[in-house]
């Protein structure tokens, strides 16, 4: 069975950075396009990054560019998100998502494989 496991998540105070890590197991997600998306108390999930199976597509969010970088290595069929100078409104449960195509979008939608998330704490 396939499962996408997060990891590296926890408190940072403003200004602060974090590496979170995917990694999956059952299946090789290689030939898919992944993502990051986050959730935060009372609020919807939102898209924070996508990368395509290669790694030579990205996108983001507003609020993630020029801040968070999305990275994979399908060597270790793993994927990253480094955030760099987090403020308070990044608090929130970061969740990674496997694509059903090559290419990763921010339609959560398009993803049908999702881990359990990592939760994320900025404090000011």
């Amino acid at each position: 069975q396939a499962r996408l496991v997060e990891s590296g998540g926890g408190l940072v105070q403003s200004g602060g950075s974090l590496r979170l890590a995917c990694a999956a197991s059952g299946r090789m997600f290689s030939n898919n396009g992944m993502g990051w998306f986050r959730q935060a108390p009372g609020k919807e999930r939102e898209f924070v990054a996508a990368i395509s199976w290669r790694g030579d597509s990205t996108v983001y969010a507003d609020s993630a560019k020029g801040r968070f970088t999305i990275s994979r290595d399908n060597a270790k069929n793993t994927i990253y998100l480094a955030m760099n100078n987090l403020t308070l409104e990044d608090t929130a449960s970061y969740r990674c998502a496997a694509a059903r195509r090559p290419y990763g979008s921010g339609r959560d939608t398009d993803y049908n494989y999702w881990g359990q998330g990592t939760q994320v704490t900025v404090s000011s």
